[in-house]
């Protein structure tokens, strides 16, 4: 199994770098041309995001200097170890939703304290990798789009957060635990 999984993480993005620009000039795409134009269109989409980007920066700095990042992670720990969630790696699954930098420092930090093959490490890279920052993309890619109603976004990104991170511990026990 593991070997498996070492060969799809060797040749997943290669193989996708080389099947899709090979499947559009298949199908008759320009290739060169739909690409510069995509990059051209990202570029008005990031200066158009960058109020947004401040905003959300602002408010996680807010909640982490408060106090209330480590109070909520106080408060967790414990219940969260009893379902076999290492103590170490709460702060990385409250932060992931809110802030992908700020995860990655923690991430990294894990890392350098209990190392990459430590079942803690494998869990912080693997919840690292399943989960994205919720938060930061509904508040980017809705505010930069003008969307006010998310209606159900949020709740269902969470669950989809909730999914990766159950998916990330219960497959990094099997494998490692």
């Amino acid at each position: 199994m593991l070997n498996l999984v070492d060969a799809i993480s060797v040749w997943a993005v290669p193989m996708l770098l080389g099947v899709i620009p090979l499947y559009g000039l298949i199908k008759g795409v320009p290739v060169y041309e739909v690409f510069v134009e995509g990059a051209e269109e990202g570029f008005k989409m990031a200066v158009m995001m960058i109020p947004f980007i401040v905003g959300i920066l602002v408010a996680l700095s807010v909640f982490e200097a408060s106090g209330a990042l480590d109070w909520v992670i106080a408060r967790l720990s414990g219940p969260l170890a009893l379902l076999g969630v290492p103590a170490p790696v709460v702060p990385l699954m409250l932060v992931r939703p809110i802030s992908g930098g700020a995860a990655l420092g923690i991430a990294t930090g894990l890392l350098q304290k209990y190392g990459p093959d430590s079942l803690i490490g494998r869990v912080a890279s693997t919840l690292q990798s399943s989960t994205d920052t919720t938060f930061y993309v509904l508040t980017l890619y809705f505010g930069s789009v003008g969307i006010r109603k998310t209606r159900y976004a949020l709740k269902v990104a969470l669950v989809g957060d909730l999914a990766g991170f159950v998916a990330a511990l219960v497959i990094c026990h099997a494998l490692w635990g």
